[in-house]
């Protein structure tokens, strides 16, 4: 999987630990490889890691390799972004975007 800079990859294994168990809201990309608008949203997400660093973890999730998250989450199109916070998905947005309007649509979550 291509991953974004400063943006950790979580698998099946570790969603509970790293997503649900957060303390901070996390925005997971559900992504894959063969996903053209996924490798466009690399470097959105490696800046929106680094801005917003202590309010807002940033993971990727391949799911080729996690069906399970995948299919708990019913995650149909790539990219899907999710955010959680408290251990529950708050919101859901599907397709890439520029980094300005994924802002603004997280400040309600932030």
């Amino acid at each position: 999987m291509i991953r974004a800079a400063g943006v950790a990859e979580v698998t099946d294994a570790d969603f509970e630990g790293e997503v649900i168990g957060a303390e901070l809201p996390v925005l997971v990309e559900f992504t894959a490889d063969w996903c053209p608008p996924c490798r466009q949203m690399g470097p959105v997400l490696g800046a929106l890691a680094a801005e917003q660093e202590g309010r807002l973890k940033v993971v990727q999730l391949d799911v080729d390799t996690n069906p399970a998250t995948t299919n708990a989450y019913k995650v149909l199109s790539m990219p899907t972004f999710m955010v959680f916070r408290g251990g529950e998905p708050v919101k859901a947005m599907v397709g890439a975007r520029p980094k300005r309007r994924l802002l603004e649509e997280l400040s309600d979550v932030l």
